[in-house]
């Protein structure tokens, strides 16, 4: 991975796309910190946290402990772009749109960038009123001052996702990688200080120091990143031979090919979109005024991410959803009816149905090898830290995002560089 860096910085081309990815995440850490008007980022950062709002704080860089202009970050950008994925399988309209290429798409982005606004105001709505009844504005705010105060605020963090959303963009057309994923990488690298604070407190901690659990985290740590990796790239070939046609004085076909299955092709989706609705009843919760007797609370309780239940149901749930993703990814009859037109076939398959079934055999299996596999990675650490007594119950997802954008990086930078047959790059 270094070694393809320092390759691509000697790139004048590839080097000024790597600045200017800098330069908008400079930008967004700046906004991380920038404090919209009326907020008491004294009372704020004073304030205790619960389950959902810590969640938040990972993936938006830890913009809502500071009441920032990017406090929503891309949240809204990935919720928005779930929603169009699902509403894609159920409506027509949206799965036609999906099938006409580079035009449908665009048609698709443009829809999920007004979804996205629609978000962040609903979302800047929910956390101007967590700020309200939380006590986080400053005095004096009163009336028609409260009025005025709640639509700047709720302007500001509105207009500070969309700005976040263009951003990325910016990082899509002019930068490398994909701008999304590296301001979400951003947000969770910037966390990294903190946590390793919190380890290095509780290692250290005069009253009842515990070296040895948090030594068996970081080993943890570095064996999970070592096996995301192994697994991200993991995939399961399944060989294809073409006949020979005779086309005038030319012959086409006649080769061995492959088609590659990755183990983990829904990538951290099925994880982002769990944690999402599992962390409904938490926000719910934050936003009610709800007694330990209180039934409600009870139950919502149960949704703690550091407790048994909320473990097994995220594990089942990812599971599900990784199913959900590679359906929408990979249909076994349109890849079995391109390789019959393109007169190939699976050695030992019948053309047709049976290597249709054969596909949909062979999804199913690896499907279920990588949910496990991120069922696993995400509940790990809630296991972990209730032995070490840390809440790192975030951090599976954390961990998968910055390996899956790593990896996506470096492949990208490779592709840029071969593109450019640049001679240095396979030495």
């Amino acid at each position: 991975m270094l070694e393809t860096i320092k390759n691509a910085w000697s790139v004048v081309e590839i080097r000024k796309k790597i600045l200017f990815t800098l330069f908008i995440i400079l930008i967004f850490r700046i906004g991380s910190v920038l404090p919209v008007p009326f907020v008491d980022l004294a009372s704020l950062q004073a304030a205790e946290t619960n389950d959902f709002f810590n969640y938040l704080s990972v993936l938006t860089g830890g913009g809502l402990q500071y009441g920032a202009i990017f406090a929503m970050s891309v949240t809204p950008y990935i919720n928005a772009s779930i929603i169009l994925q699902l509403l894609t399988v159920a409506i027509p309209y949206l799965e036609r749109l999906s099938k006409e290429g580079e035009e449908g798409r665009k048609k698709i982005a443009q829809l999920t960038r007004y979804a996205a606004v629609i978000l962040g105001l609903i979302q800047g709505v929910a956390y101007f009123f967590y700020l309200k009844n939380s006590g986080h504005l400053i005095d004096g705010i009163k009336g028609g001052a409260a009025w005025f105060a709640g639509a700047v605020i709720i302007t500001a963090f509105t207009a500070g996702s969309a700005l976040v959303m263009w951003l990325g963009e910016q990082i899509d057309v002019k930068g490398i990688g994909n701008g999304i994923s590296m301001i979400l990488f951003a947000g969770i690298i910037s966390r990294g200080p903190d946590a390793f604070a919190a380890l290095w407190s509780h290692a250290t901690n005069s009253e009842n120091p515990q070296p040895i659990p948090a030594i068996a985290i970081v080993l943890i740590f570095l064996v999970v990143i070592a096996f995301i990796v192994w697994m991200t790239r993991a995939e399961r070939r399944v060989p294809v031979q073409y006949a020979k046609r005779v086309v005038g004085r030319k012959q086409y076909g006649g080769q061995n090919s492959h088609i590659p299955f990755k183990v983990n092709m829904s990538g951290v989706m099925p994880i982002i979109f769990a944690s999402s609705i599992l962390m409904l009843p938490t926000m719910i919760l934050s936003f009610m005024d709800l007694t330990k007797e209180n039934t409600w609370a009870k139950i919502f309780a149960l949704f703690s991410t550091q407790g048994v239940f909320y473990a097994v149901l995220y594990f089942f749930m990812i599971i599900g959803f990784a199913y959900f993703y590679a359906q929408i990814q990979y249909n076994p009859v349109e890849i079995a009816n391109n390789i019959r037109k393109n007169g190939g076939s699976v050695p030992g398959i019948r053309p047709g149905k049976p290597t249709s079934d054969f596909f949909a055999k062979i999804l199913s299996r690896i499907t279920l090898i990588g949910a496990l596999f991120l069922s696993v990675i995400a509940i790990l650490p809630i296991f972990v830290g209730n032995i070490g007594g840390l809440n790192i119950s975030i951090g599976g997802t954390s961990v998968l995002i910055m390996v899956g954008v790593a990896l996506d990086t470096v492949q990208n930078l490779e592709s840029q560089m071969m593109m450019r047959h640049y001679k240095g790059f396979l030495d």
